[in-house]
Order: structure tokens, then sequence, then C-alpha cells
């Protein structure tokens, strides 16, 4: 059976992010071993749940018998493809809801483990060969009050990485070619808000490639490679590279 730690849980971040209501209903139907995300069809339930979300990392070459750590696990999305890959997982999500959810779709994986609370202030008693960061990065204002929170964030996450290890990192691009085409932002929920680099004072950023890329190197931190999911990461049908 997979364990759900609350040794770190704070009830003070149950609100800091959350879908609202719908997670409640969330946690009720992953539940039942009949329940057909598919042809419920809103949104939210599709996000949460849809295996497609795998597609972000299924082709990846994890090595076999590797230890992965999972910033964000949110309610599961690519938690159980990671278990399927590794030796051992440690999600780390924030509130207590989302990390039932996630608890509830996994519960049999043995090689999980899920613990709740403020990632800055996790104890780690072990080194990871991966660690992923997906669909993370842009809230990190939110977890650490800093003058550069984004930097702060990967070095804190690369720490734990062992010598040879690799972090992946997923993230919008904020000049997305959607976003030129009349998408609302897909945080802000607003009209060209990435575009005009947040100046409206939001709080949750995304980068360009160049922007992510100087984050990166100011983090101490070198990308060896960048890869290209479409339509988008949430979704990706296919994943491109520099060469294709």
């Amino acid at each position: 059976m997979a364990i759900l730690n609350l040794d770190c849980y704070n009830p003070d971040n149950d609100e800091s992010y959350s879908d609202g209501s719908i997670e409640n209903e969330l946690l009720e139907c992953v539940k039942d071993p009949d329940y057909d995300w598919f042809n419920d069809g809103r949104w939210p339930v599709v996000y949460h749940l849809s295996h497609l979300r795998h597609n972000i990392l299924n082709w990846y070459p994890f090595e076999p018998g590797c230890s992965i750590l999972e910033i964000g696990a949110g309610c599961g999305a690519l938690t159980g493809l990671l278990c399927s890959r590794a030796e051992n997982v440690k999600a780390i999500e924030l509130t207590r809801r989302r990390a039932e959810i996630n608890y509830e779709r996994h519960k049999n994986c043995p090689n999980l483990e899920i613990v709740v609370g403020d990632f800055f202030q996790i104890p780690f008693r072990q080194k990871f060969d991966y660690v992923i960061v997906n669909g993370v990065l842009e809230y990190a204002a939110y977890m650490k009050h800093s003058a550069n929170p984004y930097v702060d964030f990967l070095q804190t996450a690369a720490s734990h990485l062992k010598d040879d290890g690799r972090l992946l990192l997923a993230i919008e691009n904020r000049l997305g070619l959607k976003y030129f085409s009349g998408s609302r932002e897909d945080h802000t929920g607003e009209y060209f808000s990435g575009l005009n680099n947040y100046s409206a004072g939001e709080k949750v950023r995304t980068f360009s490639k160049k922007e992510l890329k100087d984050v990166i190197l100011d983090s101490g931190l070198y990308p060896i490679k960048f890869f290209y999911p479409y339509p988008d990461y949430k979704f990706p049908s296919e994943i491109f590279t520099d060469g294709s």
C-alpha cells in the first residue's frame, strides 16, 4: 500500500491553491471503481483524471530502479506513471484534499509515499535520481517570498538530486501561439496577460524560452535539452525537439 504522510501537514495551506468544491467531488469519484471520467466531460475532471496527461513523460527513458521526487503532485495526474517507472516515488503536495485524491487513485502502489506539506519546509533523508516539476514553477512566488522565487525554487529542487540526477521541468510558454490567437492566459484567465509580461501585477508567471533558460542558468543548472509538447504540455499528442 502507498503511504499518506501528514507529518508536515499545515491546514493553513489548504486554501492556498485549490479548484474549489469540485475537489470534494473528485475525491468521491475516485473512490468509485466504476466512475467514468471521460463521459463526465467537465474540464476539472478531465484535466485531473485523464490518462492523456501521461503523454508529457511516458516516452522518457527513466533508468530502471530509479528514485523520483515529484514536486506539486496535485491530484496525481502523473504519479501513477512515475510509480510504474521507478523503484520508489515521493510525491509532494501542498494541500490535503489533492493528496487524498492522489492517494485514493494510487493507494495500491507499494513504492509510493505522498507527503502533504510545503515543499520548502519538508525534511528529506534521501537524494533522488529524478526531480519532476510539472506545472509548478509558475507558482513559486506563492511559496517563496524572495527577490527571485523562481531561482530559489529550482535551487532547492535541485538540492535533492543525486550528483548525476536530472530535473525534468514542464511549463507553459509565455509567448505561446494560442495566446497570440486570442486564448486567455491559462493561470490568470485574462487575455494577453502573459504577452504583456504580467504588467497588471499578477503573482503567477510563465516565461519565454530565453527567459526560462536564464532562470535555469541563474539557478546554477544547465539546460541539456528542450522539448516542445504539442498542442501544450497538459495534453500533448506529440513531443518535438529542436531537430524535429
